[in-house]
């Protein structure tokens, strides 16, 4: 079964940083494509950012230039670096694992979500 478990959420004020963790267990990992999701009050859930199992990224389009995706095999944790927060990134944020090497289609697993709010 495999499990991930998120941290690096909380509070910050408008233009701060924040990075986001996910270790990941039970799984292979260095195969799967992981990402990142955000869902807000009210709205769907939206694809942040995806890794392929050969570190390949990419990222939404609200998010370029601020957030980076990144992965350590080796510990098992993917990382979300974000950077010049706006109040509009505030929702809750999850990790998930593809099946596939690549982040395409649908997320197998997630976590439970970790908040992040931005405050202005």
């Amino acid at each position: 079964q495999v499990q991930l478990v998120e941290s690096g959420g909380g509070w910050v004020q408008d233009g701060g940083s924040l990075r986001l963790s996910c270790a990941a267990s039970g799984s292979t990992f260095s195969a799967n494509a992981m990402g990142w999701y955000r869902q807000a009050p009210g709205k769907q859930r939206e694809l942040v950012a995806g890794i392929s199992s050969a570190g390949l990224t990419n990222h939404a389009g609200s998010v370029k230039a601020r957030f980076t995706i990144s992965r350590d095999n080796a510990k098992k944790t993917v990382y979300l670096q974000m950077n010049s927060l706006k109040p509009e990134d505030t929702a809750v944020y999850y990790c998930s694992q593809y099946r596939s090497a690549l982040p395409v289609g649908t997320p197998a697993y997630w976590g439970q979500g970790t908040q992040v709010t931005v405050s202005s």
